[in-house]
């Protein structure tokens, strides 16, 4: 898998929760702006396919705040993944449910900092959600 070197840094802040999550919302405001329904992505790999984001939020209030800071941070370079990576993503068959596949994309900041953004696709629809955000170790 080939990492998609993305042209932004990660989010500007503290170690404070608040200053990475207002960032982020900052960030994700610009993105819902562009909608009245779900706030979307349009993706270069998929064909410019939407990538929602409802499931992502969800998703992330299951972890302490250390580890949401650690993946808000890389919020806006993923959204430069998802909206201009060409690069073929890792997939398999989401060993949970049978419906679903899991893609996984590889990233590199702009200061060579290495994460991997989870995409999830309904096998039935066709409809895809950003899952998870995490940096590589």
């Amino acid at each position: 898998m080939i990492p998609y070197h993305t042209h932004v840094s990660k989010l500007a802040g503290t170690r404070s929760y608040k200053d990475i999550y207002r960032n982020a919302l900052a960030v994700y405001s610009q993105v819902k702006r562009k909608t009245k329904r779900q706030p979307y992505a349009r993706s270069a790999y998929f064909n410019k396919q939407k990538i929602f984001f409802t499931f992502f939020w969800k998703h992330l209030f299951d972890y302490s705040h250390k580890v949401r800071i650690e993946r808000l941070k890389y919020f806006e370079a993923t959204l430069d993944l998802i909206k201009n990576s060409k690069n073929a993503p890792e997939s398999k068959d989401n060993p949970n449910n049978i419906d679903e596949i899991l893609h996984r994309f590889a990233g590199l900041t702009k200061e060579k900092e290495l994460f991997m953004v989870q995409i999830k696709e309904n096998k039935r629809t066709g409809k895809k959600f950003l899952m998870s955000i995490f940096p590589f170790k």
